[in-house]
């Protein structure tokens, strides 16, 4: 980019955050408050008068004005009233007039939407003017208030649009998160950024991320229902409900119908399962499930046994508040529904159909299966779901697991039958969005694993309804260096069938740990070991003195930001530089034959 192209902010954190603004760039900022939208005009307005740019300011909302009479911009008052085509055609008259390279500020567009009573003319306008402001080299900020307008319109003004960019608080505090810069990128660039000071911080870690997230984007799919199909109709009925300020209490014959209704369509049938979801699910519960569900549909046998595990240990009685130390719940769930149409739009039904009736498919066969998977597409409208839900988790890595209806399931676990994927998530919005794709299609794919049609006929569910849903989570852990991982990960057994002690109790179960990501704890590997831990007996370890060593855990499953890929690496080169946090209440130490525990951070 030439020199002569860059343009500053007037905020130089924001500036390295983007990559610095250019000619040609239209920035729209999306903002819960005018103030927000103040708190970034006013520093671009007194950069663009010192720079010596011609500057103008277009005024057409009732709401105060961002720019006062002496900041040195041209004030422009143009009404909207008339409609959308004087409005537009006196806007691009005035843009034509003042020429190349001029530096404009425009009112909250969301004003435009009262005036027009459409979100479609409000995305019209921006469609047309966007290119006209780009091709003469301004450089342009608008404001949306978020939340406020159907996807399709911010889906359109985005494809527009050089720059969009989320502003909220949480807590007080401001944060920025870039969903799209075009034609720039940095490893954290698509993150959320704490705005404090002169260096604005990522958010990294990944509890607080999705606690900022959660609380920030209560809606981050932006769906907007216009049937009278039960799946919308029972949703909206329990959603103006809601709205009308009145208590969603199960003991108003109609909402208690309409919340076993919507957990039926959403969770299934299963009559054990139901006793559970009616007893811990409320019905905000079930919102809130509902307002994260890309498509319709169920959410699948793993996803819903998580929810109800998550609910009966918030809820548990006793001196420890467990919902305070679980990480903020911000996963999503992609319906069954959505597995059908992709079956059908891509020409698969009938292959799912012949091949989960025949006796048997080989390993050759599948990989041909798979590269059909991989060759489909999704519906436009899926696919603009799939984008917000990458706009909401930005670049922290995620993994897509399947959920399909039978998976954890009473008496089915299918463990280790289809797919989960990792996603490192780096990358530009476009690259992580093919990166998305391709793991759901893998995931699907795996339906028709040879492995699980065959689990499947053993345990008699050949002809039973398996439908893929699936579920997508924020993958827990921090970055070290090139690396993200969690310190500690693992996957616990509610009977212990090891119990390699007369002391431990079998009935409280065993925990397997392991450093780095849990799929080694899940899959043992080799030679290679994860820390057994009796629920009973947590300290009483199944090997002792140097099988300690032999019997310990020599390589790691992580995420290379670098690589952007799954990865395993030795323990060894990871902890090599010694500086990792807390790492001496993590590690034994080999020395002269024996082993110790170290009691300080000097190793």
């Amino acid at each position: 980019m030439e020199s002569q192209d860059r343009v500053r902010s007037g905020i130089q954190a924001l500036d390295d955050v983007v990559q610095g603004l250019r000619l040609g760039d239209n920035v729209v900022w999306q903002v819960d408050h005018l103030e927000d939208y103040n708190f970034f005009v006013k520093p671009f307005a007194e950069q663009a008068v010192r720079d010596g740019r011609r500057c103008i300011y277009f005024r057409f909302a009732p709401h105060p004005p961002v720019i006062g009479p002496d900041a040195g911009f041209e004030i422009i008052e143009v009404d909207p009233g008339p409609g959308f085509d004087p409005f537009s055609g006196e806007v691009h008259r005035l843009i034509e007039e003042r020429g190349k390279k001029a530096f404009y500020v425009f009112d909250n567009l969301s004003a435009l939407v009262v005036e027009w009573a459409t979100d479609e003319l409000l995305a019209n306008f921006f469609q047309v003017t966007c290119p006209f402001l780009f091709e003469l080299d301004t450089v342009t900020y608008f404001a949306l208030t978020r939340g406020k307008h159907a996807h399709s319109a911010v889906a359109r003004i985005r494809d527009t649009t050089q720059l969009l960019l989320d502003v909220y608080r949480v807590n007080n505090q401001m944060y920025i998160h870039p969903l799209k810069v075009w034609d720039r990128y940095t490893p954290q660039m698509f993150l959320p950024h704490q705005v404090a000071g002169g260096k604005w911080s990522p958010v990294f870690q990944s509890g607080d991320a999705a606690a900022v997230s959660s609380i920030a984007r209560e809606s981050p799919l932006r769906t907007t229902a216009e049937t009278i199909a039960p799946w919308e109709s029972v949703y909206e009925r329990l959603t103006r409900y809601r709205e009308s300020g009145a208590a969603l209490s199960e003991t108003v014959p109609e909402i208690a119908a309409l919340k076993q209704e919507l957990a039926r369509m959403m969770i299934g049938n299963h009559p054990q399962f139901n006793l559970l979801v009616d007893k811990y699910f409320s019905v905000d519960d079930l919102l809130g499930i509902r307002a994260r569900l890309i498509g319709s549909g169920r959410i699948g046998g793993k996803a819903a046994g998580m929810l109800v595990a998550r609910r009966v240990i918030a809820g548990a009685s006793g001196d420890t508040d467990f919902s305070r130390m679980l990480e903020s719940h911000d996963s999503f769930y992609i319906g069954s529904d959505v597995f059908f149409t992709f079956l059908v739009k891509n020409g698969l039904f009938r292959l799912r159909l012949q091949l989960s009736r025949s006796s048997s498919i080989s390993h050759e066969e599948f990989d041909e299966v798979e590269k059909r998977f991989l060759a489909g597409t999704f519906p436009p409208e899926i696919l603009e779901q799939f984008r917000n839900l990458l706009d909401y988790f930005g670049q922290a890595p995620i993994i897509v697991r399947s959920s399909s209806l039978l998976e954890d399931s009473f008496g089915n676990a299918f463990a280790g039958k289809y797919r989960s994927e990792f996603c490192a998530n780096q990358g530009s919005p476009d690259e992580r969005l093919e990166a998305f794709l391709q793991a759901v299609k893998l995931v699907y794919a795996s339906a028709l694993n040879p492995d699980a049609l065959s689990y499947r006929r053993r345990r008699g569910l050949g002809e039973s309804d398996e439908q893929m849903a699936i579920l997508v989570m924020r993958v827990s852990g921090m970055p070290y260096k090139r690396l993200f991982f969690p310190s500690l990960a693992g996957v616990a057994f509610s009977r212990n069938l090891y119990a390699w002690s007369d002391r431990i109790d079998p009935k409280q179960g065993v925990i397997r740990l392991v450093f780095g990501l849990g799929t080694r704890a899940v899959n043992r590997v080799g030679g290679d070991y994860p820390r057994m831990i009796a629920v009973s007996h947590p300290a009483l370890r199944p090997e002792v003195g140097s099988k300690i060593a032999k019997y310990s855990q020599r390589e790691m499953d992580v995420l290379d930001l670098e690589a952007n890929a799954h990865a395993t690496v030795p323990v060894a080169d990871v902890l090599a530089d010694k500086d990792y946090p807390n790492l001496h209440l993590l590690v034994s130490i080999m020395k002269e034959g024996h082993l110790y525990d170290p009691f300080s951070r000097n190793i």
